[in-house]
């Protein structure tokens, strides 16, 4: 009868250079052509709009020009890259740097950083921010601070039916860069953050799905052992029955050496008989194996305190209430059991002296309960549980085994 595995721990946070830590991924073309032609047919709408729709007077030969020059560029790219071949690092910091410069232009001749369209800034920072690592985003997002500085302090007049355009007063200004900029540096930080996350949870993905290769890997060396033994038992007779004949035939030196030949064959044939039994026993064992094993095997390397000794007691135990008898007949999947290793890992590193593994099962479901007698989550962490890449330590962060800060729930 299938039974359903549930996991109920909280995994360990990893830091930026945790187990987990792995390079941002690159920037791709297509979203980097997708964005660009998003921003120009949003600027000739607008343009048009302002200008045709609404009558307003705008410097429409200096705004064609550079929004050609987006143009020009998008076709450049399109035409120029190798499609399949990934970007550079310059390449990506070039053209979004590019893309700044060109959105601050169409702003300076529109109104500067009085016209509402100044959040397209948000857009290369952002990309910067989830594309490239910490340092070079920085450079980008300096630039996009850098032109809001100058659109704050020398632009255009904002279009409108006065005479001269529309002038605010200088503290709009300063008000208006002061949240732009708040928005582009809490932007930029989750962006990048979102990106860290991602990149580690393909790290990890790939560190197990390497581990799972490697457990296949072992479990076809049995098949192996016992198909080897298989093919090689009717050489090894042939060669026994050449011998013995040759035994019969001989005398002296060469029926001694015929006799050494019979009993180094039937030597031959017992290792192949105990690879074969050995192949046919590794094969049952990796098939199917009880849900006491199982846990025993995820938890093996904490049991007894751990590698070192020094780790706490980590015990396996089986619900006596649960119905029916305990499942003996199930199948071995590496990823279960290296999932569940990481659960009962999460438990030993945080607990103080006790970590205990609970299985119960129904008709149905068969579930296991990691616990420990670690300290767990503070209350307004617990509040926060669920929401996405929550980043904030606890008031009195605890710490493991080897000293880092952290905290983890109490079940």
């Amino acid at each position: 009868m299938p039974h359903a595995m549930s996991l109920d721990a909280a995994l360990p946070a990893s830091g930026e250079h945790g187990p987990y830590a792995a390079p941002i991924p690159g920037f791709r073309l297509r979203t980097l052509v997708g964005m660009r032609w998003f921003a120009t047919a949003g600027q000739v709408i607008v343009i048009a709009l302002v200008a045709f729709g609404l009558g307003y007077r705008l410097p429409l030969l200096p705004l064609v020009v550079v929004v050609a020059l987006g143009v020009w560029a998008n076709l450049y790219t399109l035409f120029t890259h190798q499609p399949g071949r990934p970007m550079t690092r310059s390449a990506i910091i070039g053209h979004l740097a590019f893309d700044t410069v060109q959105i601050s232009a169409v702003l300076f001749l529109t109104g500067g950083i009085q016209n509402p369209f100044v959040v397209w800034l948000v857009m290369p920072a952002m990309l910067a921010a989830a594309s490239l690592e910490r340092r070079w985003a920085a450079s980008v997002l300096g630039l996009v601070v850098l032109c809001l500085t100058v659109l704050a302090l020398v632009h255009y007049p904002l279009p409108w039916s006065t005479e001269g355009g529309l002038q605010m007063p200088g503290i709009y200004d300063l008000g208006v860069w002061l949240a732009m900029v708040l928005a582009v540096g809490f932007t930029a930080a989750y962006a990048h953050g979102v990106a860290t996350e991602q990149a580690k949870l393909a790290a990890a993905l790939a560190a197990t799905q390497a581990a799972v290769a490697r457990e296949e890997q072992l479990s076809a060396l049995d098949g192996l052992a016992a198909a080897a033994a298989h093919e090689l038992g009717t050489p090894l007779g042939t060669i026994q029955v050449v011998a013995r004949e040759m035994e019969r035939e001989l005398k002296g030196e060469l029926r001694e050496d015929a006799a050494l030949l019979i009993s180094q064959t039937q030597r031959c044939q017992a290792i192949l008989q105990r690879l074969s039994a050995a192949g046919q026993a590794g094969d049952a064992v990796h098939a199917v194996m009880s849900l006491d094993a199982l846990l025993r095997e995820a938890a093996k390397p904490f049991l007894g305190g751990g590698p070192t000794g020094a780790g706490p007691q980590v015990r396996v135990s089986m619900d006596p209430h649960a119905s029916g008898p305990m499942p003996q007949r199930l199948r071995r999947v590496p990823e279960a059991i290296y999932g569940l290793r990481n659960v009962i890992e999460n438990a030993a590193k945080f607990a103080r002296s006790d970590v205990l593994i609970e299985a119960s099962w129904d008709e149905r479901f068969l579930s296991v309960r990691v616990s420990d007698d670690g300290p767990g989550f503070p209350p307004d962490v617990l509040a926060r549980l669920g929401e996405p890449y929550p980043r904030e330590r606890a008031r009195t962060p605890h710490r493991d085994r080897g000293g880092k800060a952290g905290q983890r729930t109490g079940q």
